[in-house]
């Protein structure tokens, strides 16, 4: 089959979605399937360059929304080349400007919502949440409507996705997600990250890596981090957060200052590649507390590497953790943030064995890439030739 899969922007900065359709993509090619990627980035980004595919960027588009007339132009023009197009995320251009041109021809589409619909976001921004109500039956209510399926990466998404709005209408259809794990050996990757940040050489370590963001709880891991580890039993202990810089990470690295914990908490910036993997064989345990995660492909990953996750009940993916012994699963506040991390410290050297040694199995049997790469196809090849849920 020849895919096209439809993005808002392939800067892997903005999280886990590219990432995702790169490597589904490398197995799916494998298997002699062709993809492509449209995005509404500007030609000029050097991302659109280093993209491993084929990309076509139409950006820069108007306003927040990046509507892109020359993206309409091209699908139109294009569209009947491919035999599925895969939407990914809502909320912007390249969601509804492909149902305006799809939803007039036969080319089956397809849309994962990334989290997009989770009711998270309508309580923390109501005012952001009741302008998205006022395009909501115009825009992406039709673009879910009329797809042949709506894909959701968990069954904690699926179900939450139908809070977030009064009309809701779709094709719901739970896939396997996940990531190829590790591609380079463990010991030359975790070399070469000591060699970058010698200061975490002979220490132990709670890793963050993702974008540093509000919903994340890189606040409440701060906090946490201030309260467990700042005594002389735990002084061998750091806080690692790795990530693009923000206006919000530069709000947090002020909070560290004013918790007194600057000096043990390191900051590397986004970390790629050997540093990224590095990072993830190097560390203890892998902390992410946070208010809303649809997938977690840091998760992911770090589980590939035998890595124990400390993650909060709303990273959607915590039940399937939990269930495998991978991890420790809390609340996603202070005080379960606070038994995250202590209940790590305080447990036995045999008693982090044992999840430790859950790791690999667990990311085998859930969030292995082949089997996600193997969930899209088979999906799409059963929905394709099945008419639209429009109506």
């Amino acid at each position: 089959m020849k895919l096209l899969h439809v993005i808002g922007s392939v800067n892997p900065a903005g999280g886990g979605p590219i990432e995702a359709i790169v490597q589904l993509a490398s197995v799916n090619k494998s298997l002699g399937h062709d993809v492509e990627i449209a995005c509404l980035d500007s030609p000029d980004d050097p991302w659109i360059t280093n993209c491993l595919l084929k990309c076509y960027a139409f950006g820069p588009g108007f306003l927040s929304y990046r509507w892109s007339a020359r993206f309409t132009r091209w699908l139109r023009e294009n569209c009947h080349r491919f035999d599925a197009v895969i939407i990914n995320g809502i909320w912007h251009y390249n969601s509804f400007g492909t149902w305006r041109i799809l939803q007039k021809t036969n080319i089956p589409y397809f849309v994962y919502t990334h989290g997009m619909l989770d009711p998270w976001f309508k309580r923390r921004f109501p005012l952001k949440h009741l302008k998205k109500r006022l395009f909501w039956r115009w825009t992406d209510f039709r673009v879910l409507r009329d797809a042949n399926a709506v894909l959701f990466t968990s069954e904690e998404e699926c179900r939450l996705a139908p809070q977030s709005f009064r009309k809701f209408k779709c094709r719901p259809v739970v896939v396997n997600y996940g990531t190829a794990g590790p591609p380079f050996p463990k010991e030359p990757c975790r070399e070469s990250f000591l060699q970058h940040f010698p200061a975490l050489r002979d220490t132990r370590s709670f890793l963050f890596i993702g974008r540093i963001h509000e919903k994340k709880g890189v606040d409440l891991l701060l906090r946490a981090f201030f309260e467990v580890c700042c005594s002389s039993q735990t002084a061998c202990w750091k806080l690692v957060i790795a990530g693009p810089q923000s206006h919000y990470g530069n709000k947090m690295k002020k909070l560290a200052e004013q918790l007194g914990i600057a000096e043990r908490v390191l900051w590397t910036g986004m970390l790629s590649g050997v540093l990224k993997w590095g990072a993830l064989y190097h560390a203890d345990a892998f902390a992410l507390p946070s208010h809303q995660e649809n997938f977690g492909m840091a998760v992911a990953e770090a589980l590939s590497c035998g890595l124990p996750v400390l993650i909060s009940n709303r990273v959607n993916i915590w039940r399937g953790i939990q269930e495998d012994g991978a991890g420790l699963v809390e609340e996603d506040s202070q005080e379960g943030t606070v038994r995250l991390l202590k209940t790590w410290i305080e447990m036995s050297p045999c008693e982090q064995a044992t999840i430790r040694s859950a790791t690999r199995s667990c990311f085998e049997r859930r969030f292995n890439v082949n089997k996600a790469a193997s969930s899209l196809i088979e999906t799409i090849q059963k929905y394709s030739s099945e008419s639209r849920c429009s109506g």
